[in-house]
């Protein structure tokens, strides 16, 4: 097991994040553009780290490093199915969004929805509905809810995670 410290909120450097010893630090050099040009770099370097690391561990400071850690699965030949704890569904888009939050799009960006700039960056595949479980998101905005109720992603509570049905492959 290898473990990795993202000490980024947004693209933007993190004081005081603590992550147990040993590990990496994720590190790269971000250019002046824009919030997701910025994490599209971080979270294409995360891509390449977790894409060579056997048992990846990742500590990050924003759900947007999903991106990253699920194109470097990919990367690896693995097809793998997102089980997403979160209160919040993260499946904003610019259309649904009330904050122009990037941290609340990360659900759908990696499903193909909304801002694709930093998967496009992290070459990312988006992945198919089907392979995504959302864990106890109670905390969703008008517009976020309709969108994932309308979606084929998954939404369950923790008590009843060990009752559904997985899709095959690792997750």
């Amino acid at each position: 097991m290898s473990i990795i410290a993202s000490p980024y909120f947004m693209g933007d450097p993190m004081d005081g994040f603590e992550v147990p010893e040993p590990h990496e630090v994720l590190d790269p050099e971000l250019p002046d553009g824009s919030q997701q040009e910025r994490m599209g770099v971080l979270y294409d370097a995360l891509t390449r780290w977790v894409a060579g690391t056997e048992a990846p561990v990742v500590f990050a400071g924003d759900c947007v490093c999903i991106i990253g850690v699920l194109a470097g699965l990919q990367r690896r030949g693995v097809d793998p199915t997102l089980i997403f704890f979160d209160a919040h569904g993260d499946f904003n888009t610019w259309e649904t969004t009330g904050s122009g939050f990037i941290g609340g799009m990360p659900l759908a960006m990696v499903t193909g929805r909304g801002e694709q700039t930093i998967v496009q960056a992290a070459g990312l595949t988006p992945l198919p509905d089907h392979r995504v479980i959302l864990v106890d998101g109670r905390d969703l905005d008008p517009g976020e809810d309709t969108a994932i109720e309308e979606s084929g992603i998954a939404m369950v509570s923790v008590d009843d995670l060990s009752d559904i049905d997985l899709p095959p492959g690792p997750w």
